[in-house]
């Protein structure tokens, strides 16, 4: 656990009991589904569940007083996101927490009634999961990931670390709207920074690697990582994969730079449970999900390995050095 989580957590020991004054109003037990992509022995998953709880019980709701946690892990696995939305839906809940755009729509298949906090959706007005960004209607609303613009921005932060670089491999789950969209801001990037780009489809971890091996017997070869459900599963495997054929490869997410990635700029994809327990808790406490605004990150991070940077015989610019939020050795 962090430190910054420890001092929330001892400080939530000294707040709790206001909140749980008003949270105790029900006369049972609140009740919250969630659904998560990852294994139940993921790290990044749980991690992601423990800042929702530990940003719950600073609000008051506590799984040993009113409030009951079912979870249930998709383990990249569009089958088991069905499956598992019914479920949930099955068992009632007051609040379901959805993560990332697959489960969204799963989980809005299986019911339009019950209230759906989403965090880490990609464009969810393009994706139908709400009527507009300040007025979702209906029974969903929560935080958005990012816009596709920030993924040209991947695209000029490859350029920047390796200037070399000409063709760029961008690995994208072509099914959803996610990959979809991503792709098309990357080639609205491409023409002015001097690249081709050559799209390879995620999905089949087989055809994949044998794609990158392909593609990495040619010069001035780089690569772009998509948010993917299919990708954080398998986020070392593909970190080890693009440093085994020494590629340089920009990520959405710092998780894939702690497992050996070279540089990643986006959102805290942990950090968005937080303020998606603060949406909770006013559903709870009787606010309309149709009321409450979809939210964008208020930061995005830069993180870099150096280790990983070495390994490739790339030596970061100080530019790079002096904005980033985060640098391991």
């Amino acid at each position: 656990m962090r430190r910054r989580d420890i001092i929330k957590v001892i400080a939530g020991s000294a707040v709790a009991l206001p909140f749980a004054a008003g949270a105790q109003h029900s006369e049972h037990t609140r009740h919250i589904g969630v659904l998560l992509p990852t294994a139940a022995d993921d790290q990044q998953g749980q991690a992601r569940l423990a800042a929702l709880q530990q940003e719950m019980q600073l609000l008051g709701w506590s799984a040993d007083r009113n409030v009951r946690f079912d979870t249930r892990w998709g383990a990249g696995d569009a089958g088991r996101y069905h499956k598992y939305a019914a479920e949930l839906v099955a068992l009632e809940p007051d609040v379901i927490v959805a993560n990332t755009s697959p489960i969204v729509a799963a989980v809005q298949q299986a019911t339009s009634t019950i209230p759906v906090v989403f965090v880490a959706v990609v464009d969810p007005v393009g994706a139908g999961f709400v009527t507009t960004l300040a007025r979702p209607g209906g029974n969903t609303t929560g935080f958005a990931l990012f816009e596709y613009g920030i993924s040209g921005k991947l695209l000029a932060l490859l350029k920047e670390i390796a200037p070399n670089v000409t063709h760029v491999a961008v690995l994208r789950d072509p099914t959803t709207a996610t990959g979809i969209g991503q792709l098309a801001a990357i080639q609205g990037a491409a023409p002015a920074l001097g690249v081709e780009l050559s799209p390879i489809d995620v999905r089949d971890a087989s055809a994949f690697e044998r794609t990158i091996a392909e593609f990495a017997r040619a010069p001035n070869g780089g690569v772009i990582v998509t948010a993917s459900p299919v990708l954080l599963i398998r986020r070392q495997q593909v970190a080890a994969l693009f440093a085994r054929h020494r590629l340089p490869a920009v990520y959405p997410f710092r998780y894939y730079v702690t497992v050996g990635g070279l540089i990643s700029y986006g959102p805290n994809t942990e950090e968005g449970f937080r303020p998606a327990a603060h949406y909770v808790d006013r559903i709870l406490r009787g606010e309309k999900p149709a009321d409450l605004p979809v939210q964008a990150p208020s930061k995005y991070e830069l993180v870099v390995n150096l280790k990983a940077a070495k390994a490739l015989g790339l030596v970061m610019p100080p530019t790079i050095l002096g904005r980033a939020d985060e640098v391991i050795e």
